[in-house]
């Protein structure tokens, strides 16, 4: 997949959210459940309860996520949390996948179009799924690295969704962007949704 950086605009665009679209559960949680158990989530929620408590008060989903991970991973290295990521990739993508949504994908596949994954999960643990299937990029919520390429628990910028989609898209693609059509959920794919040519909302049914 290209770096994600503002490039000239050369093809239509066609956005896909990740979570309960192209797949039928929240990829988060799972990666979390593949790394460290549901007993160790539970007992991280137990030993903080701020963690939930803030969540409520703020409803700040990404600052819950990162602080969550790093609960659990503590100051892993990037490129070990990166081989942690391809292995769930590998190991869960087929039972992941909505295969009505992969036919729609496999369908848009055509030489005037990008094909986007914006998600609101973190970008380093969806861009194996990318990988999978052939996205041209993944966007999604940036976490936070130390100099020394250690986790943080903080974001790097705020949470991929709602307008904060809109705006990485842009970021990626310019400010002539092209969306073709977009493919959401959820209230956070609202903006990206209505931007699109064609929206299609909560259009996939299927599980694997």
């Amino acid at each position: 997949m290209p770096p994600e950086t503002s490039e000239s605009l050369v093809s239509k665009v066609v956005a896909f959210d990740f979570d309960g679209t192209l797949t039928h559960t929240d990829s988060f949680v799972a990666f979390l459940k593949f790394t460290s158990g549901s007993i160790r989530i539970a007992a991280a929620f137990a030993a903080q309860p701020s963690l939930l408590g803030d969540y409520i008060a703020t409803r700040d989903r990404g600052a819950l996520k990162s602080r969550l991970l790093f609960n659990l991973l503590g100051a892993i290295p990037k490129r070990e949390l990166e081989a942690w990521a391809a292995s769930f990739a590998e190991a869960a993508g087929d039972e992941l996948f909505r295969p009505d949504a992969l036919a729609e994908w496999n369908r848009q596949d055509q030489p005037d179009r990008l094909r986007v994954i914006v998600t609101a999960s973190p970008q380093i643990l969806v861009a194996p799924f990318g990988e999978l299937i052939g996205a041209d990029r993944v966007i999604g919520t940036r976490l936070a690295f130390s100099d020394s390429g250690r986790l943080l628990p903080d974001l790097d910028g705020i949470n991929c969704r709602g307008e904060e989609k809109m705006c990485r898209l842009r970021e990626a693609f310019g400010p002539e962007l092209d969306l073709e059509a977009a493919y959401g959920d959820t209230a956070g794919d609202r903006e990206m949704l209505a931007a699109a040519r064609h929206p299609h909302y909560r259009v996939f049914k299927k599980r694997p």
